[in-house]
């Protein structure tokens, strides 16, 4: 009898939902970005580390078509999500797929909790109220606000805490169903309570969805990530699963750098 030998679940890979492939980036003459090239797996988090100006931002938008919305900005290579190269589908189609959440919790300044969770939904033309209230509640328990929030839909976003304001602004981005998501430095406006509960959210979202996340704290990378992109001087020096990356990393550069010799 042959004898098959159950993988562990850190040993078995899941497709590539995105693939970025020689991917660079400039600000008018300056290049931010040179021939990047990764996976990013479904239902895993792929995070992004380096120093500050080593490209971790404009990366992540360039994934979803955000980087172009700067003027003189150029971007070549291919984003594929599913296969498809992300510059050739409606921009809009590929932020609503590909959703985004920003280092500083940025809710509407005018809106109710209720309307910042729902603002995206209406502007994709839904306006049924029965199937706005379920899209806000189911959002809103997916990034774990419900509870705190639920007698006070109608408060101004702004009104609550930093860091429910951050998971008010992951729901928003929840909403609309995207099928990966982008989080950019999620906790580095945070205390430790509001980030470890940000940390849980995310373990809980990868369940369901796809996420790259860029941070600047190596520990949170070390603690959430599946797979880890080292970034400097805007080229990708070392890409590996997380735990290899730390404990055996291949390049020495990438050595120096989680071990504290620059950054």
């Amino acid at each position: 009898m042959i004898r098959v030998e159950a993988r562990s679940a850190e040993q078995v890979e899941t497709e590539p939902r995105l693939a970025v492939e020689k991917v660079s980036a400039w600000f008018g003459s300056k290049q931010a970005l040179t021939d990047v090239s990764l996976p990013v797996r479904q239902n895993r988090v792929t995070a992004v580390i380096g120093p500050s100006g080593c490209g971790k931002s404009t990366l992540i938008r360039c994934v979803n078509r955000m980087h172009e919305l700067t003027e003189g900005t150029r971007v070549s290579g291919r984003v594929l999500l599913d296969g498809q190269d992300v510059y050739g589908m409606d921009p809009m189609v590929v932020r609503r797929r590909i959703g985004m959440v920003f280092q500083k919790p940025n809710p509407f300044p005018t809106m109710s909790v209720y309307d910042n969770v729902a603002a995206g939904l209406r502007l994709n033309g839904i306006r049924d109220g029965d199937r706005l209230d379920r899209a806000v509640i189911s959002s809103l328990k997916a990034a774990a606000l419900w509870e705190e929030v639920e007698d006070d839909l109608w408060k101004s976003g702004t009104s609550l805490s930093g860091g429910q304001q951050q998971r008010l602004c992951i729901a928003r981005a929840l909403a609309v169903e995207p099928e990966v998501l982008l989080m950019d430095e999620p906790c580095s406006a945070l205390d430790p309570v509001a980030t470890a509960k940000i940390e849980d959210l995310i373990f809980e979202l990868k369940k369901h969805m796809t996420l790259m996340l860029v941070t600047h704290n190596m520990q949170q990378a070390a603690r959430i990530a599946d797979y880890t992109a080292f970034l400097y001087l805007g080229a990708l020096v070392e890409f590996d699963r997380t735990r290899s990356l730390f404990e055996r990393p291949r390049e020495p550069l990438t050595e120096n750098y989680i071990t504290g010799r620059f950054g």
